[in-house]
């Protein structure tokens, strides 16, 4: 082989080895800790349902990873994808491995209980998952929560708290009043503490939509109360606004709600059992599907979602006094009675239909 070639050869080898170390050379930097001399302690928060993507480009924001992008490509090719809800304690010092180990194993801060409460459950299902993380038994959870002078405090302190929830009839006066999310308690938290952080964060998303309660020719305990049904009742946030627009029609028609799910929560049914003929027609302060209740029931069934919320404060405009799901979560509008008799005959005849259980 001639010198020229060999020189030809040794170039180009040399060429590659840049055009394929030096991305590997900049990739790698990119990984490393922002600042190995700053060890200074950063909370740094993850809400609940918070996307990666999300996640990532906070830390960026924040000084504590060097590119968001190349933090996702590294996600992708170690096929990284349970990020956990909570507060951790990072540092410019970490690389971007020691910051996802702690994301993916949920190491958040010490003195600090991490709990996500999620939407469409009843009180007595918080306050189970309460007793879980705390030492404190359901029965004293219950003995604050009825609490008649803690009550009254709550109604002082919040607009959208009034003395609704003190009727004889509820079940359970802040039944509705906590937003489900994910919260960071102190380990040492008194029940009283914990159900103020609760009912806090339900009154932090209301805020932005206080004059449109006030003035929406509904209590805000109503508002909740219907929110509560829609949360249930409708199968995907896409469909909620829609199907509380046929309960404002079937109210303003003072009709019945006719729903279903109130009166699961009437007899204290989860929706794995049963409802009786009997039990669809018994009068009861929740009951819609008995003629005793017109209006709405005398309270909240659930904890609503924000997409519920939203969808109740600011419906859809329709026509509709009728909806059902079906199996696939594919949900039918009905103007009619006869119109909605047919859609259920339908969804019957191609094996659709869907039952709670």
């Amino acid at each position: 082989m001639s010198k020229k070639k060999l020189k030809i050869i040794t170039i180009i080898i040399i060429i590659l080895i840049l055009l394929i170390g030096l991305p590997l050379s900049i990739y790698a930097s990119l990984l490393r800790p922002v600042n190995k001399k700053d060890s200074t302690l950063i909370t740094f928060d993850i809400p609940y349902k918070t996307s990666s993507n999300e996640v990532l480009n906070s830390l960026e924001a924040q000084g504590l990873i060097k590119s968001s992008l190349i933090a996702k490509i590294y996600m992708k090719t170690h096929q990284i994808t349970n990020i956990q809800a909570g507060t951790y304690i990072l540092s410019k010092d970490m690389d971007l491995k020691t910051i996802l180990n702690k994301f993916t194993t949920g190491k958040v801060l010490d003195d600090e209980i991490t709990i996500t409460f999620i939407e469409g459950k009843r009180l007595s299902y918080y306050v189970n998952l309460i007793t879980k993380n705390f030492s404190y038994t359901a029965s004293e959870i219950n003995d604050v929560l009825n609490d008649k002078e803690f009550l009254k405090e709550l109604i002082d302190k919040y607009w959208f708290i009034t003395d609704e929830i003190l009727n004889k009839d509820i079940y359970y006066p802040l039944e509705g009043y906590i937003f489900p999310d994910t919260y960071n308690f102190k380990k040492d938290a008194t029940i009283k503490e914990i159900i103020l952080t609760l009912i806090e964060g339900l009154n932090t998303k209301l805020e932005p939509y206080k004059d449109t309660i006030l003035n929406s020719g509904y209590t805000p305990h109503e508002i909740l109360t219907l929110a509560s049904i829609v949360e249930l009742e409708g199968v995907d946030d896409s469909s909620r606004s829609k199907v509380a627009s046929v309960f404002y029609n079937r109210l303003k028609s003072g009709w019945t709600l006719g729903s279903d799910v109130t009166t699961y929560y009437a007899f204290k049914k989860d929706f794995s059992s049963e409802l009786t003929l009997e039990e669809y027609n018994k009068c009861n302060p929740y009951n819609t599907r008995s003629a005793c209740v017109k209006g709405l029931p005398v309270g909240p069934i659930c904890a609503s979602g924000l997409e519920s919320l939203k969808a109740t404060i600011n419906p859809e405009t329709t026509e509709y006094y009728y909806f059902v799901a079906d199996k696939n979560k594919n949900t039918y509008y009905a103007k009619t009675d006869s119109e909605f008799n047919a859609i259920i005959t339908d969804l019957k005849n191609k094996n659709l239909w869907y039952t709670y259980n």
